[in-house]
């Protein structure tokens, strides 16, 4: 369904990176009875009989097809040592011990979250493996028809903030109570709905400030988060990121009935804060998140060459979506400084945050038995934004090919899985096997070839190896120091060229090709209005741009 030339689809239960089989494909029935799941099945469209969706294709479709371009796949031996090696590589790629200090990066983890409520607003139909069936045997890479047939995006490829918004404040108000929406204040149609804290006595003190109640998603009874895409509710940091476009929206509601007093209906101060949120955040993912993560002048240079983009705005390129933006999983910490309560300073309930308890407060992780959000959990965000702390664990990790030890076993992915059968279970919980049988089973080019085709230097083997140790001897064993997998070789590429502290030459251009051609290819966004910056956009009260995403937050008032 469009709405103002916007795609408007309510995600209501997909996986993290999750996708599902189109419900128009090919043998889409006989698939659904062998377990493959139908897009249909996992998003919400209140009126049109069909899910509206987007492709998923080659960004370099000159290597498709082009043996030497990919990893070995010539015969059914071939494939099953090239898969035995992948999953060795990618158990190598999983810290075996807590990661030393040094492991820590200049990026302070916002960047990580912000980067995955992104991933969220573009593509929905990566991960699910049902759909992508790395449990098969032997394993082969699909066909590249097959898998721009079966593989379609639930989201529209540009950043417009559908899961905010959803269908806006004038849709026909539900009928069924199951029916997932995104609410508007009933006081004032002009704004979203945010739902309150649950006040808890036990656990610590409440986050100042003490009585500001209103930052928790919107929830119904039994928890289901009323957002526009329930992955936004699948970790805290990114529940609670969810929670700041929220009340971003709500200032920029106030913001515009004081500084524009000419716009008087509902309907145009909404869809004025509306366009000025939406145009802000674009600006800040170019100018601030995606300067912070790729290599200095890539994202001028993609701003200044659309003649010669790599991207053409039609569907959501694989070697993004599949390896390049998963650059994301190496920065995630095991454990967070949170707020007063999970870390600093010594008066604490606990030390820190896990990365498992930050999935236990969110409605899929039943809230701690709390209705909403307790009052001791919400994230204190100058933890998460402050690039002068003289505390590692306020950064994210490094982009590096070492993954963090919870990234081996995310229970949230076998649910509905036999859990008898330990060998699937144990592949599914493993992130780095994962993305590294995942980006086999669709044919992605290996790094070489990509840094060939750009014209970059590629890494030597040597490089690619690494020192002494597992992951290198996982490399060198399974003969992928030349031909290497790009999710792989995108990471190393950081190790290499940018000592972790952003993507390298490679990485760094399928990122920004990508989220600048989805902004560039959108009519309407900040791109396509005259020379729009922040300073023509909301202001802080002492007057300043929102230029940066600790000012983002400080505007949404949950960032003092």
């Amino acid at each position: 369904m469009k709405r103002n030339g916007q795609l408007s689809t309510i995600i209501t239960h997909l996986g993290h990176g999750g996708h599902a089989i189109a419900d128009t494909a090919p043998d889409a029935g006989q698939l659904a009875q062998e377990g493959w799941t139908r897009l249909s099945e996992v998003v919400q469209e209140p009126t049109d009989a069909t899910v509206a969706t987007t492709d998923f294709d080659y960004l370099f479709p000159d290597l498709v097809g082009k043996p030497d371009a990919h990893l070995p796949a010539g015969s059914d031996d071939e494939v099953t040592t090239t898969v035995t090696a992948l999953n060795h590589l990618g158990e190598a790629m999983i810290d075996q011990e807590p990661p030393a200090d040094d492991r820590s990066s200049p990026i302070p983890p916002i960047y990580t979250y912000w980067g995955q409520f992104v991933d969220h607003d573009l593509t929905a139909a990566t991960d699910n493996d049902k759909v992508i069936s790395i449990r098969d045997t032997p394993l082969p890479p699909l066909d590249p028809e097959q898998v721009r047939t079966l593989l379609k995006n639930a989201r529209n490829p540009a950043l417009n903030l559908d899961s905010v918004y959803g269908d806006g404040p004038f849709a026909p108000a539900p009928t069924d109570p199951d029916q997932i929406f995104v609410p508007y204040r009933t006081d004032d149609r002009a704004k979203l709905q945010v739902g309150t804290l649950t006040p808890v006595t036990a656990g610590g003190v409440r986050i100042p400030p003490v009585d500001d109640f209103a930052r928790d998603v919107p929830r119904r009874a039994d928890k289901v988060p009323l957002i526009g895409d329930a992955r936004n509710d699948e970790n805290l940091v990114v529940a609670q990121l969810h929670v700041a476009f929220l009340r971003f929206h709500n200032a920029a509601v106030d913001w515009v009935r004081t500084n524009e007093p000419q716009r008087t209906g509902v309907s145009d101060v909404f869809l004025r804060a509306r366009d000025l949120t939406r145009w802000t955040y674009q600006w800040l993912v170019v100018h601030d998140f995606l300067r912070t993560v790729t290599v200095p002048d890539v994202v001028d240079f993609v701003l200044g060459n659309d003649a010669d983009a790599l991207y053409d705005g039609t569907f959501m390129p694989l070697e993004f979506s599949v390896a390049a933006y998963r650059f994301g999983h190496s920065m995630v910490r095991g454990a967070y400084d949170w707020n007063r309560n999970f870390g600093r300073p010594g008066n604490n309930v606990l030390q820190n945050a896990s990365l498992g308890l930050l999935f236990v407060f969110t409605g899929v992780g039943g809230l701690g038995q709390n209705p909403t959000l307790p009052s001791n959990w919400p994230v204190e965000w100058n933890r998460f934004v402050d690039k002068d702390s003289l505390f590692p664990d306020r950064f994210a990790r490094r982009i590096d090919t070492h993954l963090s030890a919870p990234l081996a076993e995310m229970v949230n992915q076998t649910a509905g899985e036999d859990q008898h059968n330990t060998d699937l279970i144990a592949l599914l919980e493993h992130l780095a096997r994962r993305n590294l049988l995942r980006g086999y089973r669709l044919g992605l080019p290996t790094g070489q070839a990509v840094a060939d085709l750009l014209g970059l230097p590629p890494l030597t083997a040597a490089q690619v190896a690494g020192a002494a140790g597992p992951v290198a001897t996982a490399i060198t064993e399974g003969g992928f120091a030349t031909r290497t997998p790009l999710w792989f070789y995108v990471l190393r590429e950081s190790e290499v060229k940018a000592q972790g502290n952003s993507l390298g030459p490679v990485g760094s251009r399928i990122v920004a090709e990508t989220i600048i051609g989805q902004i560039r290819h959108d009519p309407t966004s900040y791109l396509h209005q005259t020379s729009w910056s922040p300073s023509q956009g909301v202001r802080l009260p002492d007057g300043s741009p929102v230029d940066d995403i600790p000012s983002f937050l400080r505007f949404a008032g949950v960032l003092g």
